[in-house]
Order: structure tokens, then sequence, then C-alpha cells
């Protein structure tokens, strides 16, 4: 069985490397930044002690489940466009809740192997406001005063940034000051680069954004913070602890996960740990992520 393959070679426990996937034209590669270790039963109150015992696949030598944290690099022709950016430079612990730890730092790295500096990405499309995909938007580069990617245009669904006072109130006025100045709003449906068109999908946060992404006969499905884990899939129902509205956030997810069975469909998920591109795949067991790396 290919889920059986998936777990001896240990990538459900383990965060994710440079993976591309090539969409016609379009070339789309994950590139790292860290990784991010979260308390399973506080990250999904609706998991059991049971569950996580009978999958221990996905959980690391302290418990915890192991999640990737980085950005989508979108390449089209001599374009580049990146969604999200990151944690940036630092370490973070927290004693309780669904986060346990979350560092990033290895970005710049990763694009540099992908043979792109930080100048060539023309905007940062976000799925949303949290500090794990805001990361070198606001953080300067290496031995710099400015951040990273302080040159780009910043995408943000009209939505999201509509509520960013709620975000300076919760400690992130700093992060907010440093993304105005770039800031464009973006629609539903609006096509932000050659292939690539927002979707709004209220739930985990206000004004949360999907990218779909088209080319070479098939579509890709960058659904940001939609699903937090792979064992979500076949149990759609399952909201996490960081979600703004569970109910809407549950309901979302049960119709991306039929969209992403759909042939010729990809979905791309940040945090997936080493499965970060897939598609779901449905049998006698019911659906589950089944990895694509080509």
């Amino acid at each position: 069985m290919a889920d059986l393959t998936v777990e001896r070679a240990g990538r459900l426990n383990r965060p994710a490397g440079v993976r591309s996937i090539r969409l016609g034209e379009t070339k789309v590669s994950y590139v790292p930044d860290g990784d991010v270790r979260l308390r399973p039963l506080q990250l999904l109150p609706d998991s059991t002690d049971e569950v996580w015992a009978a999958h221990p696949e996905y959980l690391d030598a302290n418990g915890h489940l192991v999640g990737s944290v980085g950005a989508l690099l979108v390449e089209h022709g001599d374009r580049a466009l990146l969604i999200d950016a990151g944690f940036g430079p630092q370490t973070l612990e927290v004693p309780d809740g669904p986060l346990a730890t979350i560092h990033g730092g290895a970005l710049p790295k990763g694009l540099a192997g992908l043979g792109r500096a930080p100048e060539d990405i023309e905007a940062v499309a976000f799925t949303h406001l949290h500090s794990d995909h805001l990361g070198w938007a606001c953080h300067p580069a290496p031995g710099g005063d400015r951040p990273l990617l302080a040159h780009a245009d910043y995408l943000i669904s009209e939505q999201e940034w509509g509520g960013r006072d709620l975000l300076e109130a919760q400690g992130m006025a700093e992060q907010v000051a440093a993304l105005a100045p770039r800031v464009r709003t973006v629609t539903d449906g609006q096509e932000v680069f050659p292939g690539v068109q927002v979707r709004i999908t209220p739930g985990h946060t206000v004004g949360h954004a999907e990218y779909v992404i088209t080319g070479g006969g098939r579509r890709l499905i960058a659904f940001g913070d939609a699903l937090h884990s792979p064992i979500q899939i076949d149990r759609p129902e399952w909201s996490s602890g960081f979600d703004h509205d569970l109910a809407a956030t549950a309901e979302h997810r049960r119709r991306l996960v039929a969209e992403l069975a759909e042939p010729g469909t990809i979905g791309f998920g940040v945090h997936l740990a080493d499965v970060v591109f897939g598609h779901v795949r449905r049998d006698g067991d019911g659906p589950a992520w089944q990895p694509v790396d080509a």
C-alpha cells in the first residue's frame, strides 16, 4: 500500500525539503524555512489519545505532530511569485496550547538553491496574516536592516487586511506596520500572476485565501491552513485549535477534500510534514492523502 510506504520512509514525521512540480510552463516549488512541532490533542481537539496511539507515524519522539514551515515559489518564465513567507529567523517555544515549538530562517538559502534571489520575487501572496506565514516579509535580510522581501508587493485579501486591528490588539502591531507600505488588497477570483487565481475561504481566519494555479492541463490548490495534517483528509470535521470559525472551516474542508480527489487536481499544504504536495485517493478505507512528487 502506498500509505505504508510513506510511513516506513518517515515522511509523515519529518519536515519537508525543497520539492518541485511542473504545471506546463509554470514551475512550483516548496521552499522550506523551518519546522513546527504541535501538541496533537490541542491542535485537533476532537481527536483522542487512542487515535494518535494508532497513528504514531505522525508524531516525533516527544509525541508532537510534525509540520513544515515555508513558502511556495511560483515561476512562470522569468517572473516569480511567492505564496506566504515562512516564519523568519527566529525560534519560539510555548509551554502550553497547540504550539510547542517553531523555528525558521532557511528560506533565503532555499531560494538560492532554486536559482532565485529575493529581488526576483515580484509579489508575496499571503494566505492569511499569522506569524508563521509573514516571516521574511517582516524580518530583515541577513546582515541588512530592511525585510528580505520589502521590495515586493504584498497581496492580502480585502477581508484579511480589513481585520488587521485584531492583529494589532493581539500584539502584532509591528508586523502590521512592516506590511502596510507594500500591501495591495485582492478579491475573490482575481488573477494575481499568470495562471494564479485567488479564492477567499474564510474560516481559519476572517479573510483566509487559497491560490489556484493552473497549467499543463492540471491545477494546484495552495490551501494554506485549511488543513494542518494529512490525518484531517479522512476526518474533515476535525477543525484546528487555531481556526477562527470551527464550523465554517470544517464545511470548507469537506468541499476541499472532494476537490482534491478530482482528476488533474493537486493540493499544496505548507504544514503537511514531508508530503506538502499530494492529492486525495479514495478507496474502500475512505479518502487518504497520496503524496505527489513530480
